[in-house]
């Protein structure tokens, strides 16, 4: 850990890694059994793409990375990180969402709540953070993330943006 940072969490989730790779081996197996059955065709192609789309999520969203330094919040999900300076964090406090929401999903989503557009960096069984934005990124007003943590996130990123 740099002498900069603040605070500084690696969050995984095996519940999350075993449905990735439950649905990776599952359309690994469809994709197999529509090829013996009828060569190329549309369907085997879906499987394929699944099959791959899902692997690239085991890869990819094992572990978020949480790094609180003092001048900015960065999120990293494998290829993906999203950086928010602290000049931009209007507010941030404990994430309350409609269920459906909350388990929609896990890895990098980007959704509406409270006519508000968030992206979301989540695994599914832990608390999560909401970072709402001075100044809109792109169409993005706030940022949402798992920790397991999350009244320390929460009292670091006050204490630097009500300092």
């Amino acid at each position: 850990m740099d002498k900069d940072n603040i605070y500084f969490e690696k969050v995984s989730s095996r519940r999350t890694g075993s449905l990735f790779i439950a649905l990776t081996i599952l359309f690994s197996l469809l994709f197999v059994w529509r090829m013996n059955v009828s060569n190329w065709n549309g369907l085997a192609v879906v499987f394929l793409v699944l099959s791959c789309l899902f692997l690239f999520y085991v890869v990819n969203f094992r572990t978020l990375i949480i790094q609180i330094t003092s001048k900015f919040l960065k999120l990293s999900f494998g290829i993906f990180s999203w950086t928010v300076p602290f000049e931009n964090i209007e507010n941030c406090s404990l994430d309350e969402i409609p269920l459906f929401m909350k388990y929609g999903g896990a890895g990098i989503h980007f959704m509406m709540i409270r006519k508000r557009y968030r992206a979301s960096f989540n695994f599914l069984e832990y608390p999560t953070v909401v970072v709402s934005f001075k100044n809109k990124v792109g169409p993005v007003q706030d940022i949402s993330f798992s920790t397991r943590k999350p009244a320390e996130v929460i009292k670091f990123i006050h204490e630097k943006i009500f300092a």
